[in-house]
């Protein structure tokens, strides 16, 4: 394996020596270098790469696997200047971020402020996308980032409470090419114009979260809030009739305040509202407004 990482061009290197530790970014990293490492090595040998990186951290089970199979769809090519390459990204303003948190009560916040109530202990996934998908769109949907597919709204219908994914924007065709050219029902290219921005952030504990999404609702269209199931908070913006700079403005912010750029590629999956997670838990809807659609 040593000769394998000798052979790497000298700014992959610097990026897997360049390892933050759990709670500084190590997901994004994760994310970022995997993306590189598609266009030198197959997948296993992008595992194995990223697991002796991160020896000593308290990575999770499956959570490198995930990174390597989510940045193959956005897999970086020689030649691209690509975002997550350089500092096109902002840097994160932390005496903000810390500010704003400090204004807010948190998810306490989130859950009072939320227009619709779905605390019954009842999913409300069906009626949640009828109203963010209106017709019968084609929707991507997923139980896991190996498992998914295209089809039409009816034809899901019943069936997405039990699915943990979905891509926050219709899709053009039921399948569509992989960058590698493989054949797939997840595409960047059979993904539609893009409806919603998915802020999903990878630090800061979920009232620090819900603090940054109630900020940033004051700057653009917060139409729901969805828990991961696990320790993060999914805030769907829409965004359907602004114009991509405008959009790109918003997220570049959202990112300075602790935002995961990954979230920028039209077709990354994000968690389906009360759905269910891979390993069972309920990924619940803490704020919900109909509202903003219109």
């Amino acid at each position: 394996m040593a000769t394998a990482i000798s052979e790497l061009p000298r700014f992959v290197l610097d990026y897997i020596a360049a390892t933050p530790s759990r709670g500084n970014g190590l997901n994004i990293w994760l994310f970022k270098v995997a993306r590189l490492l598609h266009a030198f090595r197959q997948d296993e040998e992008i595992v194995e790469l990223l697991r002796a990186a991160t020896y000593g951290e308290p990575v999770q089970a499956g959570e490198i696997e995930r990174a390597v199979a989510r940045s193959k769809e956005c897999a970086w090519q020689p030649g691209e200047q690509s975002s997550y390459i350089g500092s096109n990204w902002p840097e994160i303003d932390w005496p903000r971020r810390r500010h704003i948190i400090k204004k807010s009560d948190g998810a306490v916040d989130l859950i009072k402020q939320s227009p619709v109530c779905s605390d019954d202990g009842m999913s409300h996934t069906e009626e949640v996308i009828d109203q963010l998908f209106p017709g019968n769109p084609l929707l991507c949907v997923g139980q896991s980032h190996s498992k998914f597919g295209t089809d039409t709204r009816e034809k899901l219908r019943g069936h997405l409470s039990e699915m943990a994914l979905i891509v926050p924007s219709p899709m053009t065709a039921r399948t569509g090419r992989t960058r590698d050219g493989k054949l797939s029902m997840h595409t960047l290219q059979s993904t539609g114009p893009r409806q919603y921005l998915v802020i999903e952030q990878d630090r800061g504990s979920a009232n620090e979260q819900a603090a940054i999404l109630l900020h940033l609702a004051e700057y653009a269209p917060f139409t729901l809030a969805v828990h991961s199931g696990k320790k993060s908070i999914h805030g769907w913006f829409a965004c359907r009739d602004a114009s991509e700079k405008r959009i790109r403005e918003f997220f570049e912010y959202a990112v300075s305040l602790g935002a995961d750029p990954q979230l920028w590629t039209r077709s990354q999956f994000t968690r389906m509202p009360d759905g269910l997670r891979e390993v069972g838990n309920r990924q619940a809807i803490y704020y919900f407004d109909p509202a903003q659609l219109a």
